[in-house]
């Protein structure tokens, strides 16, 4: 992205093309967005029992965020992710791709499966940590 921002996968840890290990910045602006669930603007949920469409509206929000701040899906240092256990991860992450597979640098990711998130219909719940350079 830039000379303050520093993508690490270091021998020693293994390489995956969909995450990087290690982000490190200097300066700049760096953006915490609270977790994301499947709710849109009018506060209703999005994709009740599928996995890929409330992943797909965790993303829009998460543009959206990012986009109030002056960052884009490039500007992602880490992701947090929690799915409720059961659901198959593939196709969450699949949904996720067509924000995220164009990226040069993917940020570093975690993920959890959880036995329940904040609403009983809340399938995945993702946070981000974002950085725009000075």
């Amino acid at each position: 992205m830039n000379d303050k921002v520093e993508y690490i996968n270091p021998d020693g840890l293994s390489k995956n093309p969909a995450f990087s290990q290690i982000v490190t910045t200097q300066g700049g602006k760096t953006i915490y967005i609270g977790g994301q669930d499947a709710v849109n603007a009018q506060g209703e949920i999005v994709g009740k029992g599928d996995i890929a469409q409330q992943t797909d509206q965790v993303m829009r929000n998460l543009q959206v965020a990012l986009s109030v701040c002056g960052a884009t899906f490039d500007n992602l240092v880490k992701l947090t992710i929690l799915i409720v256990q059961g659901q198959d991860l593939y196709r969450g992450f699949q949904a996720s791709q067509k924000y995220l597979d164009k990226l040069k640098n993917p940020p570093a990711i975690t993920g959890f499966f959880v036995s329940a998130l904040a609403h009983p219909d809340f399938l995945v719940e993702i946070d981000a940590v974002a950085f725009v350079p000075d």
